[in-house]
């Protein structure tokens, strides 16, 4: 926790918040923290600052927070990832949200098991919790939106076009002829299949929907693997 992510039913004044729970824990045994002691802090959608430690006991901790300092600019990227593996999903949340990532949709697939949208981890307490892991650890305040879609064909036929307008639109998809660009300096949208990649089909329906197919090399990575690392090829800000 590289700084305490603040949320409106943390604060009992304008500028003081009371904190329990994991952030809490983390104060006493990562930080060892005590009275007087300055943290990193940040208000959810706003600003971030510091905030001193006023009282600190078994139950909570009371900080005085000063805020002025704007939170690091958002990714501009539209990131559409195939819905993955519900044992790397904690995983691939956490990172798109401290790589910059504000809109990510989550969307169906052939290759996508019904059973992975049955997830406990896509309930909106679970989101919140995992995109605020990944905030704490890059130290941001923005929280990205989460859109789910369950029908593939409905979604890039009716939304997708709309997505990719003024974007780079971009479907990594191995075996394909252009290699992935990098160093973009305009927005960008990307797709991102699952474990297995899309079918041809699916690569071919969001080729019709404004979107080109490029690849990474010869190498075939994983979800969490492949997210973090055509991020980081595409924008210089996350190398």
């Amino acid at each position: 926790m590289n700084l305490a992510l603040l949320f409106e039913e943390d604060f009992v004044a304008p500028d003081r918040v009371r904190i329990r729970g994991r952030r809490l824990d983390h104060l006493k045994t990562v930080l060892k923290a005590d009275k007087g002691h300055r943290i990193p802090v940040g208000k959810v959608n706003g600003l971030m600052g510091h905030g001193e430690i006023l009282s600190l006991t078994a139950t909570d901790a009371e900080l005085q927070v000063t805020l002025d300092q704007p939170p690091p600019p958002a990714l501009p990227l539209t990131l559409i990832l195939a819905m993955p593996r519900p044992k790397m999903f904690r995983r691939v949340l956490q990172t798109c949200a401290s790589l910059g990532v504000k809109d990510l949709w989550l969307i169906n697939s052939y290759k996508v098991e019904k059973s992975f949208w049955q997830t406990p981890w896509l309930s909106e307490d679970n989101l919140r919790d995992n995109l605020t892991l990944g905030l704490e650890q890059s130290k941001d305040t923005m929280m990205p939106r989460v859109h789910t879609r369950k029908l593939f064909k409905p979604f890039v036929e009716d939304e997708l076009p709309a997505l990719l307008t003024g974007k780079r639109a971009l479907v990594a998809h191995p075996g394909m002829a252009a290699p992935c660009p990098s160093h973009l300096k305009t927005p960008a949208a990307l797709c991102i299949g699952p474990e297995g990649g899309f079918t041809d089909y699916e690569v071919q329906k969001l080729e019709e929907a404004g979107c080109q197919s490029v690849h990474l090399g010869p190498r075939i990575l994983r979800v969490e693997t492949a997210v973090p690392v055509l991020i980081s090829r595409l924008f210089d800000a996350c190398l």
